[in-house]
């Protein structure tokens, strides 16, 4: 990924600067509550008797929420702001998780249901908000850090299993650990929104909003989210998301799982191999926009699909739990840089990232969401480690559609833009 040329528009303020740390906080925090989650489930499908097909079913039902809501999550930001739609969703987020824990001691599966559809509504419009402020602050900085933004929710997630492998050595409560950790998370979420951009200065052009309407604009944002749904460059690049998007949400599901499982190993070993495997991802985000300023996107998301298909072949054939571990790696490696990437691809065009973003996250954040719990049943059948080798069929796939991700002439140039 190269960065935008710098324009009179462009404007390189103290604060954007801290918009830009508020956003990376945020994604941490994200990160950090879905892996508090993921992190026991183990405990989860103990305390509620299930077998694997059962709780793959349940992690779907609990994504309706986020594909019911992901598509009007663009429409939503522009009614209520980036802010004010980050807040009111991570607070849903926040609850459901907690409800969903409540019904866990209880021993419910009805009362955890609807919870997790409450969780997946924030989860998802959460997710696409947090997106499209970060396009908003890369367009005000004129710089390529949305790798470092989801390098930031990689970060809350080995902060989230890290914590999550403690609470299950300890033998601490599923509610008891998610009722601290999250109410810590959503102190944060309120105290980073306060330094989001200024309403009204999020346009790419700088105009100022003032002179439209709610409506106005809400009716502008919907014309124009559906004419993107129709582009062949973005629903290609939503592919790519799509790709990644999986191979990152099957290890957040079923990793810990798989090792438990797989090599009849304690909860905690589950958790850490989880946490092995976000290490890795985190650690390729770091390196992100290096690699990408050095070879261009479609070489990176080439070597990140080869990485992905090497690490997944090696997780779920071989014997021993440290190769395994060792595919985790790879696997980790191989899924970090689609997201980040595909998010910038489909912000290349300034006057069209939001309708764009809105869009590859409404296609990815599906993949991520939903195709994980399909696997549960497939793993009744063949145990988990093998059902993850499905995941390599959309990442072949995801290849020969990369070419797509190349920056738009608006990003670098015509020139530079034929080089990459």
């Amino acid at each position: 990924m190269s960065t935008s040329p710098a324009t009179p528009t462009v404007v390189r303020s103290r604060t954007a600067q801290v918009a830009a740390t508020a956003v990376f906080v945020t994604f941490f925090l994200n990160g950090f509550n879905f892996a508090s989650w993921a992190a026991r489930l183990p405990a989860v499908r103990d305390g509620l008797g299930m077998r694997p097909e059962q709780i793959g079913l349940l992690l779907l039902i609990g994504s309706i929420g986020s594909l019911a809501a992901l598509p009007l999550s663009g429409l939503v930001v522009v009614r209520l702001g980036a802010r004010r739609t980050i807040l009111t969703f991570a607070t849903a987020n926040v609850a459901g998780l907690l409800l969903a824990a409540v019904g866990v001691s209880m021993g419910q599966v009805w009362f955890v249901v609807p919870a997790l559809v409450l969780f997946g509504i924030g989860t998802g419009v959460w997710d696409a908000a947090m997106n499209l402020e970060g396009a908003a602050v890369e367009q005000r900085l004129g710089r390529a850090i949305m790798p470092w933004f989801h390098a930031g929710f990689s970060f809350g997630t080995m902060a989230g299993a890290a914590l999550g492998a403690v609470a299950a050595r300890m033998g601490a409560p599923v509610l008891a650990h998610l009722a601290v950790a999250l109410t810590l998370s959503m102190v944060g979420v309120v105290v980073c929104s306060r330094w989001f951009l200024p309403e009204g200065t999020h346009r790419p052009d700088g105009a100022d909003d003032a002179g439209s309407t709610a409506a106005d604009g809400t009716r502008e944002g919907a014309g124009r989210t559906f004419n993107a749904w129709l582009e062949p460059r973005t629903l290609m690049v939503g592919l790519v998301v799509l790709a990644a998007a999986l191979t990152e949400g099957a290890a957040n599901d079923w990793v810990a799982l798989a090792v438990v499982d797989g090599f009849d190993a304690p909860d905690e070993t589950g958790a850490l191999a989880f946490g092995v495997f976000v290490t890795a991802m985190t650690g390729m985000r770091l390196l992100g926009t290096m690699l990408l300023d050095r070879w261009g996107r479609v070489v990176v998301l080439r070597l990140s699909a080869a990485l992905s298909l090497a690490g997944l072949v090696v997780f779920g054939l071989v014997p021993s739990l440290g190769l395994a571990l060792a595919g985790a790696v790879l696997w980790g490696m191989g899924a970090a840089l689609g997201f980040p990437v595909g998010m910038s691809a489909a912000s290349d065009d300034p006057r069209r990232a939001a309708p764009r973003l809105a869009v590859v996250a409404t296609i990815g954040y599906s993949a991520f969401l939903a195709g994980p719990p399909l696997l549960g049943l497939l793993a009744e059948h063949v145990g988990y480690r093998h059902a993850l080798l499905a995941i390599a069929v959309p990442v072949v796939i995801g290849l020969f559609v990369i070419p797509a991700a190349r920056p738009l002439p608006t990003a670098l140039g015509a020139a530079d833009a034929e080089e990459r």
